[in-house]
């Protein structure tokens, strides 16, 4: 078999990374591995790592997911000392959702 030439090999590999920055899950699990995954758990399973952070899976009975991007978007801070504030852009924060949505149990 051939291999490809270099040049095609480079494309291949940016419109694979385009891709997947397009893609709001991916995007959004990212956004939330960076930004609250010290302290949430972040996946569909595990604990989280602060007492007081409820894990991202179980957000759906507690908020609207529906309005959940507008309050990343105001700036969302937590009710104790130890979350930072938080503000996302109106595509991160519905990237955020879609994740969310994705995990909901």
């Amino acid at each position: 078999m051939k291999s490809l030439p270099p040049i095609f090999s480079f494309v291949v590999v940016l419109f694979a990374g385009s891709a997947q920055a397009q893609d709001p899950v991916a995007r959004g699990q990212a956004l939330v591995a960076q930004f609250c995954g010290r302290c949430h758990a972040i996946g569909v399973k595990g604990k989280s790592r602060h007492a007081d952070a409820p894990a991202f899976r179980t957000f759906g009975r507690s908020i609207d997911l529906d309005e959940f991007p507008r309050t990343l978007e105001r700036g969302i801070s937590g009710g104790h000392p130890d979350m930072p504030e938080f503000k996302f852009s109106h595509d991160d924060a519905l990237a955020v959702r879609a994740y969310l949505r994705v995990i909901q149990q």
